[in-house]
């Protein structure tokens, strides 16, 4: 409730900033119109007349709207022809500007409160997990190896000592037994009494050396969301939970607004803002490519009509960038000419939404087109076995990154991560058993890093991390980090035989003057240092003084 009425404040505020900014808009369009016969002054008035023509009824002036349509409609059919108004023209015109001046001095039509949907995001993730066990021996593995993926675990003997705890607001799902001391079924009776008393909301999965259809029954009698046997697969325990814990948040939706008109957009960013997406506002079409690469947005939302260029010849240079062929471009104008719309829209849009729009109606139409994208482009860049990104997608991000970095001199470190004695493990195993492994540090990377990290799987074994933001030092000791948690998960060969195994690393830090396969190559011969000292090790890559191509490895156990 408290975003919404935010939201409903936000958007206040914008309409009362436009109101006061009216009388300016006005002269400018009356000094237009006074210099009509020079042709690039007629040309502005169209622009203006366009602008208030979008904006008018989205802050509460929907007349304004109209005859600022009529004035644009008026001007542009003078400007196709390539002449000044002709005197008819002109008196139409100066009645339309008249029109303009009566209706923005009336009260603005009170806006209705926007009935949007409420933000999927949470303000935290939850990792909590409670594990309901009187096996103390395999409560407290479970919680180490799951400690190891990031879950916090709270441990119970009983069901009795869960039915008597409080559940915590942050809780993500229970890990529940079925056999106990009170019964051969005493786990799944408990979740029902829990799920009657206190309205049990996180998914429950159920573990059990049992496998018999009594069992299963009883679990799925009381809602279980899962059934696992025992010896636990903790590699298949991560994959249920993270399939489960629907509520985790996702990278935010990105949204790129081109739109000359300042309050215009700030009043679409903050209807889209109110339901987690992310947005970025350009005023000036012409800076557009710095925010392309910094922003790297889902969906740009534009105006047709801007200084400088056309909305149209604005998507045909978007779809010249290798990285934007894909993503939706969504135009959002007063334009209602067929032909017009059908030209921009062969130029490299996807569709045509028409100004003034309704909030609901805003986040409708992009929220639909934004899923699809991420749809489609998932099946493109995500490796098949591991989720994360494939060779190619985690190529493409580096590049981004590095040119990101070099542009505002920040800094970020990619580390390229190799399984030790790989080939061994499928030799000995099975390749089976080595997919496993492969999804096991997949799963814990997509779990212990941040989410503005990017994680891709270029090679058979190996990983490449890329760490925004980040120093040497820090990336250092995060993995390390990670491959201490590692090197403890227990990986299952089959019920009676588990191993574990580890992994070598590399990292560099970008620093000017090196591009994105100069700086991948250097964390690979720190890979390569890592391994000739023993595998199970991160290394690090510095570049010397004046040997931009060469590196000092300093290697950390």
């Amino acid at each position: 409730m408290k975003a919404a009425l935010d939201v409903t404040e936000q958007l206040r505020l914008l309409r009362e900033n436009y109101a006061q900014q009216l009388p300016a808009k006005l002269a400018q369009i009356e000094h237009a119109f006074r210099q009509r016969d020079n042709m690039l002054e007629l040309t502005n008035l169209r622009h203006l007349a366009h602008s208030l023509a979008g904006s008018g009824a989205t802050f509460g002036y929907p007349a304004l709207s109209v005859a600022a349509r009529q004035l644009e409609t008026l001007v542009d059919a003078a400007l196709c022809d390539g002449r000044p108004l002709n005197p008819t023209e002109g008196d139409c015109a100066a009645r339309l500007i008249e029109a303009l001046g009566r209706e923005a001095r009336k009260p603005m039509v009170p806006a209705p409160t926007p009935s949007l949907p409420a933000s999927n995001v949470p303000e935290a993730e939850r990792k909590l997990i409670y594990l309901v066990e009187d096996d103390a021996a395999l409560a407290t593995d479970l919680m180490l190896q799951l400690g190891h993926f990031g879950y916090i675990v709270k441990s119970f003997e009983s069901p009795k000592q869960l039915l008597e705890t409080p559940v915590d607001p942050l809780l993500a799902a229970v890990l529940m037994d079925i056999v106990f001391p009170q019964g051969d079924l005493a786990g799944p009776e408990a979740i029902i009494q829990l799920s009657i008393v206190r309205q049990l909301r996180t998914p429950v999965i159920f573990f059990s050396s049992r496998n018999d259809l009594t069992a299963r029954l009883a679990v799925a009698r009381a809602g279980g969301a899962a059934y696992l046997v025992k010896p636990i697969d903790v590699g298949a325990l991560i994959a249920r939970l993270d399939s489960l814990i629907t509520d985790l948040p996702p990278e935010p939706y990105r949204v790129l607004i081109v739109d000359d008109n300042g309050p215009l957009a700030s009043h679409n960013a903050v209807t889209l803002q109110s339901i987690g997406i992310s947005t970025d506002i350009v005023t000036d079409p012409m800076t557009i490519l710095a925010h392309l690469d910094d922003f790297k947005p889902d969906l740009v939302l534009m105006d047709m009509y801007m200084p400088g260029c056309t909305g149209a010849e604005l998507a045909a240079v978007i779809r010249q960038l290798h990285n934007y062929v894909l993503v939706p471009i969504v135009y959002l104008s007063t334009e209602t000419d067929t032909d017009r719309r059908l030209i921009a829209m062969q130029l490299g849009a996807d569709d045509f939404l028409t100004k003034p729009i309704t909030p609901e109606h805003l986040v409708s139409a992009v929220s639909t087109r934004l899923r699809r994208y991420r749809v489609l482009r998932s099946h493109i860049e995500q490796d098949s076995l591991t989720g994360l990104l494939n060779h190619a997608a985690t190529k493409d991000r580096l590049a981004t990154e590095t040119a990101r970095a070099a542009r505002q001199q920040a800094v970020f470190c990619v580390a390229v991560l190799d399984l030790d004695h790989f080939k061994n493990v499928n030799d000995t195993y099975g390749h089976l058993i080595g997919d496993g492994v492969l999804k096991n540090l997949a799963e814990l990377l997509k779990r212990r890093l941040r989410r503005t990290d990017i994680v891709g799987r270029i090679g058979g074994e190996e990983f490449v991390v890329i760490l925004p933001d980040t120093d040497a030092k820090q990336a250092l000791a995060l993995l390390n980090e990670l491959r201490d948690a590692f090197s403890l998960v227990r990986q299952r060969a089959n019920r009676n035989l588990t191993f574990t195994t580890t992994f070598s690393c590399g990292i560099a830090e970008f620093e000017l003057g090196l591009n994105a396969s100069d700086i991948l190559r250097l964390a690979d011969q720190a890979l390569y240092q890592a391994k000739q000292a023993g595998r199970n090790r991160v290394a690090l890559a510095n570049l010397d003084e004046g040997k931009a191509a060469e590196a000092r490895i300093l290697v950390s156990e």
